[in-house]
């Protein structure tokens, strides 16, 4: 089986998915956990595997890595009888020299509520590459606990919002706020908590929700289906009353009201955000509002780029920790992991060539063959010095995966919309990359499973021709020049039915394709 490529002519976007292959070989690690052989990446800011780091870091490596299961399933058996999860788990000393004990750690911060939704993300995305409805089965009870646990627990759904709380921390991190009462970073839950609302929890659930409905769906469990369907219609109704401020959502909505000196709440814009959109938990005018406060906020900032975990900062120390300053780590530090989902998202909602000058700035700032978790807004990246964390790999997994997600499935636009490509949105962008012709092969290599195509884009004859290869259901989205209508699609030169849409100013022409092997695709257009 042929690797996967994209190819664009343009030598730093097409360095892009080997670079980024290239950062987690860096972070590869194989445990023996308790006799199970296992297989992962490791974060890049610490000897440990984190499940939100499997979970988002599986938009990357799904494609090339053939172990995807054993990792998930080291998760899914030490799940708890309450039902939740562990945060991460190493065989490795983390705090050395003090730590010198290799072993196996198992680890759940308390103040976090992510940890579930990344579980239900992760077992998805697995399955996607596998297409094992038998190893599905097995994980769905794993996943029905760990979410019935996140909608009772009084340490986690507040009953009053009907929504996702948690501690005052800085968006999705671990340590919260204390006002004092806590002598160094706090990840405990006591009597002087303070109780909150983060979008981006609930935004996780949202689509956690969805995912459930669409494997059950799967599995040919019906009534489950539809159940966790409408759990996930009212989580997102009652998300976007309460925590969308009329630009972008809400840092944190108290349930414990609380006023910190020189910190504006209302202002505070952070990173889950852009990761909302691409969750679809907003309407698609609230992301197109998002991504213009980011727009705003990049045309006033002196910062490298508007990749803010958080903007305006904290002021420095309050967290109990000197090196958590303004534009550090998660305190206004600059992440390529918002810059990634930021891109992926103004790929799809009509802010396209904004999306590609993000990934072509991401490509810069690794030309050197570096990518680091977070950045101060000067450029400078992180060390071990200025981390409260115990590395700062130049391997950062985090991020970059994002920004292949952005890469594959906004500007390549191929999207597994079920298993091994056999529903596909394909949405190619390259118009606006000012490109004219393209190759994309998409594999999970895993299963042997792949999608091809080829672009080409005669601009004199106002012709845009695709070339597909694979077995797949395909909604074609295909972007077209500026202020373009189709005027005919054909398919292996039969005609086939189509509409012209259009995202913000953006135009597209909309079709549906069954591909049993090879397809022509030729796309005629008027300006």
């Amino acid at each position: 089986m042929s690797d996967m490529f994209l190819k664009s002519g343009n030598a730093a976007l097409d360095a892009l998915f080997p670079k980024v292959k290239g950062f987690f070989a860096l972070n590869a690690v194989d445990y023996n956990v308790m006799g199970k052989s296992t297989h992962g990446y490791r974060d890049p800011d610490a000897p440990s595997i984190w499940i939100r780091g499997v979970a988002d870091s599986l938009r990357a490596y799904k494609y090339w890595e053939k172990d995807l299961k054993s990792i998930v399933e080291v998760f899914a058996e030490t799940q708890t009888a309450r039902g939740w999860l562990y945060d991460y788990f190493t065989m490795t000393p983390e705090k050395v020299p003090c730590e010198k004990e290799n072993w196996a750690k198992f680890v759940r911060v308390p103040n976090e509520a992510d940890v579930e939704f990344r579980f239900v993300k992760a077992v998805y995305q697995v399955w996607q590459a596998t297409g094992d409805d038998a190893w599905l089965k097995k994980m769905l009870p794993v996943m029905e606990r760990a979410l019935e646990y996140i909608l009772t627990d009084p340490w986690r759904w507040d009953k009053k919002t009907g929504l996702v709380k948690r501690p005052y921390t800085v968006d999705t991190w671990d340590f919260d706020y204390t006002a004092g009462h806590h002598s160094w970073l706090n990840f405990q839950i006591d009597d002087h908590t303070f109780w909150g609302i983060m979008h981006g929890d609930n935004s996780g659930y949202y689509e956690a929700f969805v995912l459930m409905s669409l494997m059950h769906a799967r599995l040919r469990n019906p009534k489950r289906a539809r159940y966790w369907k409408t759990v996930a219609s009212k989580l997102r109704t009652r998300a976007n009353k309460t925590c969308f401020n009329g630009k972008f959502y809400t840092h944190r909505v108290p349930i414990v009201p609380l006023k910190i000196d020189g910190v504006d709440e209302s202002r505070q814009l952070s990173l889950s955000n852009p990761m909302d959109i691409n969750r679809g938990m907003p309407t698609h005018d609230m992301a197109v509002s998002i991504i213009r406060e980011y727009q705003s906020r990049a045309s006033e900032t002196k910062a490298f780029a508007e990749w803010f975990s958080i903007d305006p900062p904290f002021p420095a120390g309050i967290f109990g920790d000197e090196k958590i300053v303004e534009g550090a780590y998660c305190n206004g530090g600059i992440m390529p992991l918002v810059g990634g989902e930021l891109a992926k998202a103004a790929f799809d909602h009509g802010f396209e060539k904004y999306g590609f000058d993000t990934l072509l700035r991401y490509a810069r700032l690794t030309e050197k063959g570096e990518s680091f978790l977070w950045y101060f807004p000067d450029g400078t990246h992180a060390t071990v010095e200025t981390s409260t964390s115990p590395d700062a790999s130049p391997g950062d997994t985090w991020g970059s995966s994002s920004m292949i997600y952005a890469l594959v499935e906004g500007l390549a636009g191929v999207t597994d919309r079920s298993c091994l490509f056999r529903e596909l949105r394909l949405s190619p962008r390259w118009e606006s990359a000012g490109t004219d012709e393209a190759g994309v092969r998409c594999t999970y290599e895993t299963s042997g499973s792949a999608f091809e195509y080829s672009f080409m884009h005669e601009r004199s004859r106002k012709k845009i021709e695709l070339r597909l290869a694979g077995k797949s259901n395909v909604q074609l989205h295909l972007l077209l020049p500026e202020n373009s209508r189709a005027v005919s699609v054909k398919a292996n030169r039969r005609s086939v039915r189509f509409i012209n849409t259009a995202v913000e100013q953006s135009h597209y022409v909309d079709a549906d394709l069954r591909v049993g092997g090879h397809a022509v695709v030729e796309v005629e257009y008027r300006n």
